[in-house]
Formats: structure tokens, C-alpha cells, sequence
């Protein structure tokens, strides 16, 4: 940052504990008067089937945020947190149904009011099945259509599911409406030894690591094919960055990314700027919920969080309101439960 090789600044608004900073507000300041600052939230629940007081104060801080500084555009995750309290819980996808993209839509208008700036969701890394691989990229696109929303593609995530479903990097691609594309992330993760997984491992999302060379591939076959591709964000855990090497191995990474995203910008020329502002007003009315879907997330959260082994898990989830609905949970391969299992335990903890 003191050499100037930080062109834009993400940052996860929603994630800070305490008074900010005064070196912080700075910061933040100098890099939304430029046009070069965007949030990403991190807590909100996006696709959750109830609505909690604390997602009222998500939206009420975000307006204040917004006023205070200027955000290029403001994202979340696709998905919802399991977990009684706003910050302890774990990420999950949910199924790809009528009731949560009408919810999913809703919450998208919301914020996208309180930002007073476009908005956009960020694929899910963990998926229960291929099905549910398959259909993210499509039910994204219809989620963000009303709001004329854009995509963060997590090309870390993508690879995660590469591995864990054995699926070919350019059919996965073109399941994600590239056009819709504002900003990629890349990022490290980790391997989890699983007996049943296929390789005998499962890839994790973790932002505890090195980006690999696979994924860096992928930034580089990805760029050219989305046309209005705005921001490259480097993501890493700070507890992931504790010794010199670790700190070292951060800047490499960055560098690189750099160098691929100056080799693709002298390669390309851009187009009209796609600013995914919003096209019609807000209707604005009731805030949407829906009281299965909550029950069933309930469900499903306090069975991953207390299971004390994967077959447990089975047997409760084959005994639950979840089973043989449009949750699927009857194709969901042994490993993958078992990883959304550890995923909300150690949330939980």
C-alpha cells in the first residue's frame, strides 16, 4: 500500500469489532473519494427464511456507511448463516426454489436501498451435491436480474467444487452468466483428509493459504470472457499471516495477480461501462419471509451443529422435515455432509 501497487480496497464492513480506527476512516475515506472502494458483507443472511431484528440493523448500518463513505457497490453471499446469533454460524446454500428467489430478491432490493450503490452476490464454495453445483450459476443470474445486480465470481470456490465433484474447469464456467461478472476474487484454502471423498480429500474455502497455480489459471482463462469485469480482489485470513514467510508468500500472490490483470487490460479493449445501476425504483412493502424455509434451516442447522458423527447426521437429516423436498438431501454424497457437518461445528465453536 505504501508503494501504490493497491489500486482498490474491499472491505467487510460488517466484520469489524469495536471503535474503528481513526488511521482506518482515513483510509477508507481516501479510497471511496476515488472510486475505489466496495463493500462486502459477510453476516447477513441473505437467503435465511426469517427476519430478525438483526438484519434490520445490518441494512440501518450499511445507510450509515454508505453516507459516510462512498461505496462504488456493495455485495454479499449467496446462502444463509446457521447459528442463533448474528455472528456464530456457518455459510450453507439452500435449494434453488421458487420460495427462497423470491426471498433472495427481496433482500437484494433492501440492500441495495440502503447502499444507495448497485449490489451483488458472490458464489457459495460449499455445495451439497453436483445438482446443486450445476444449478448455482443460473439461479444467481435470476436472483440479481430485478435489481440488474452483478456477480462476484470466487474463482477459489469454483475450484473447490472442481475438485470436490470432479468437474471440468470450462463446463463449470459456463454455467455462470459471465456477463454479469463486476469482480473475481481469488484466495488460498486448505485439504481435509476424507476417507469416503473420491481423492481422499475434500478442498476447503478456508482463506488460510497460498493461491494455487490452478486457480491462477483461471483467473487468466476467466478475464477475457467477462466483458465487464471491474475489480480482481486478493482475499487472505490476517491469523494467515502472522510469520514473514506467510507475509512474503502474500505479497508473491498479489504481484502476480497484478501482473495477469495488467497483461489482460493491455490485451482487451473496454466497452461501455456496465454500471448495474438499478433500473426501476424499489416497490418497496412487507419484508418477505417464509416460515417452512426458516424451519427447515433450523433444522438442518441444529442437526449439523450437534451430530456427533456423520452417520448420526444421516439418520436425523432422513427423519426431518428436509427429507424428500426440494433440499434433495437424499443425493447428497456421504463426504459433502460430512464436510457441511465440521463447516458448522467449528463455526458453532
Amino acid at each position: 500500500m505504501e508503494a501504490g501497487e493497491v489500486e482498490a480496497l474491499e472491505w467487510s464492513f460488517d466484520a469489524l469489532m469495536g471503535e474503528m480506527p481513526e488511521w482506518f476512516s482515513t483510509l477508507l475515506s481516501v479510497y471511496g473519494e476515488q472510486g475505489r472502494l466496495v463493500g462486502h458483507g459477510v453476516y447477513f443472511s441473505l437467503l435465511s427464511g426469517q427476519w430478525t431484528p438483526e438484519q434490520q440493523q445490518w441494512l440501518h448500518d450499511l445507510g450509515q456507511l454508505a453516507a459516510r463513505f462512498s461505496f462504488d457497490h456493495v455485495t454479499e453471499h449467496f446462502g444463509f448463516f446457521t447459528g442463533e446469533s448474528f455472528h456464530a454460524g456457518a455459510p450453507l446454500p439452500v435449494p434453488c426454489s421458487a420460495a427462497t428467489l423470491r426471498l433472495g430478491r427481496d433482500r437484494l432490493r433492501r440492500i441495495q436501498d440502503a447502499g444507495r450503490c448497485p449490489v451483488g452476490l458472490e458464489n457459495l464454495a460449499l455445495a451439497y451435491s453436483l445438482a446443486d453445483v450445476q444449478q448455482q450459476g443460473a439461479f444467481l443470474d435470476q436472483l440479481l436480474e430485478p435489481v440488474n445486480g452483478f456477480l462476484i465470481l470466487d474463482l477459489h470456490n469454483l475450484y473447490c467444487q472442481l475438485h470436490n465433484f470432479a468437474i471440468a474447469p470450462e463446463t463449470l464456467i459456463d454455467l455462470y452468466p459471465l456477463d454479469r461478472v463486476r469482480e473475481i476474487h481469488i484466495s488460498g484454502g486448505s485439504w481435509e483428509a476424507s476417507a469416503r471423498a473420491p481423492r481422499g480429500r475434500v478442498r476447503r474455502d478456508t482463506h488460510d493459504g497460498a493461491v494455487p497455480e490452478e486457480v491462477f489459471q483461471l483467473l487468466e482463462r476467466t478475464m477475457p470472457r467477462c466483458p465487464h469485469l471491474k475489480y480482481v480482489v486478493l482475499e487472505q485470513l490476517g491469523t494467515a499471516l502472522k510469520t514473514e514467510r506467510q507475509r512474503a508468500g502474500f505479497r508473491r500472490d498479489f504481484r502476480r495477480m497484478a501482473r495477469l490483470v495488467q497483461q489482460h487490460d493491455r490485451a482487451t479493449t473496454r466497452g461501455s461501462d456496465q454500471l448495474f445501476l438499478p433500473l426501476h425504483p424499489s416497490p418497496g412493502g412487507p419484508v418477505v419471509v417464509d416460515e417452512k424455509l426458516h424451519g427447515q434451516q433450523r433444522q438442518l442447522s441444529r442437526i449439523l451443529e450437534a451430530a456427533p458423527t456423520l452417520d448420526e447426521a444421516q439418520r436425523l437429516l432422513h427423519g426431518s422435515s428436509l427429507a424428500h423436498t426440494e433440499w434433495h438431501l437424499e443425493n447428497w454424497p456421504p463426504y459433502m455432509l460430512e464436510t457441511a457437518r465440521r463447516i458448522a461445528q467449528k463455526w458453532k465453536r
